[in-house]
């Protein structure tokens, strides 16, 4: 029974593919022309020119250079670069705390295990934007002025006005070094040339002679604050303790279940030739149990990614709290500016899932 020249030859899915795309273009420019005519009636005006504008607003935090005659363009920048950092330290802790929890929640230590379960079980029920309210005005709004400063030997301070950290100043072997320790430990060449346990005992040599090669300064009480060192705000303390820790909970879960996946007699053949059950864990659980764990480990980052939004709560200026909301406030032009907002997060979001996808391919077992 014939089905017609558009089932033989294929032509009827690209046929339903190119209306969709149609549909969805057309759909798109009534959008964006219905929106300018809007803007235009209100005497709204359109596009991104007030990104040269002058911002005319402080910001607390930024790692690059900025005042109040600095650009609106300078201003995003600042908000990014303040959102990236939250984000990648947050990932970076979570990673670390949410996989020691993971694996102390399958410990043989019955306390241990407790412990560890009652962290995921209560973290992971608490809404995040009170986690971040807790630590901001229940913790570090209480601790007391920088004159009654809980200390750490000197060099380290907590008060009510932030963390204050040893300042480092880097010079060209610094870099050097550094660069030289990542090669080291990077390609699989020298890996495999020295062995695993030289490569790393050379690359923590390296990074202590750059850290030699760096000038410290610790932060010193003068008046009523602190000079000299960095200084971490509450507002950012805050909010990378609570979203790491949040998501920890369930990066603990993702970790304890792709251990859970690596079949028993890999662990039992393992015993069985000697090896300890730190080695155990460390060359044969882990590493086929990275397979089962990264992509859902993925969903994860990304999610903390995108709650980082939330420090807008408590004022600390990433890019929403930055440009969509006092940049916003000062130019009136939201379409704009809540489409170059989405369209950054929308790109954070794809190049995480994209990295994260390479290295799930790159440890992915090869068929024969």
């Amino acid at each position: 029974m014939s089905h017609g020249p558009w089932r033989a030859t294929g032509l009827r899915p690209v046929l339903w593919q190119v209306v969709a795309v149609v549909a969805v273009g057309a759909v798109c420019v009534f959008a964006v022309s219905n929106t300018l005519d809007n803007l235009a009636d209100r005497g709204i005006a359109s596009g991104f020119g007030f990104m040269s504008s002058t911002a005319g607003f402080g910001i607390g935090t930024s790692l690059i250079a900025y005042d109040e005659s600095s650009t609106m363009a300078r201003a995003f920048f600042v908000g990014l670069l303040n959102t990236l950092l939250v984000s990648v330290l947050g990932i970076l802790i979570a990673t670390v705390v949410g996989t020691a929890v993971g694996i102390a929640r399958l410990s043989s230590n019955w306390l241990l295990a407790r412990i560890a379960e009652l962290y995921v079980e209560v973290l992971r029920n608490i809404p995040l934007l009170l986690q971040i309210f807790f630590w901001y005005f229940a913790v570090l709004r209480t601790l007391p002025s920088p004159r009654g400063s809980h200390a750490i030997g000197d060099i380290v301070f907590l008060n009510n006005r932030g963390l204050y950290l040893p300042g480092m100043e880097v010079g060209a072997w610094f870099w050097a070094l550094l660069c030289v320790g990542v090669l080291l430990v990077g390609v699989p060449a020298c890996r495999r040339k020295l062995g695993t346990a030289p490569v790393w005992f050379l690359f923590a040599a390296l990074v202590a002679a750059a850290l030699a090669t760096a000038e410290w300064t610790a932060p010193v009480l003068q008046g009523f604050n602190f000079r000299g060192g960095i200084v971490l705000s509450p507002e950012f303390v805050a909010l990378t303790v609570a979203l790491s820790t949040y998501t920890a909970a369930f990066v603990a879960e993702v970790v304890r279940a792709g251990i859970q996946a690596v079949p028993r007699g890999q662990v039992e053949a393992a015993r069985a030739l000697g090896l300890r059950p730190g080695d155990v864990m460390r060359k044969v659980v882990l590493p086929q149990a990275l397979r089962v764990i990264v992509p859902p480990l993925t969903n994860q980052y990304l999610n903390l990614t995108k709650n980082s939004s939330l420090a807008a709560a408590i004022a600390y200026p990433d890019l929403v709290s930055v440009f969509a909301g006092t940049a916003l406030s000062i130019t009136g032009q939201a379409v704009e500016m809540i489409a170059l907002v989405m369209a950054v997060y929308l790109v954070i979001s794809l190049s995480i899932a994209l990295g994260m996808n390479l290295y799930n391919r790159a440890i992915a077992l090869r068929g024969t």
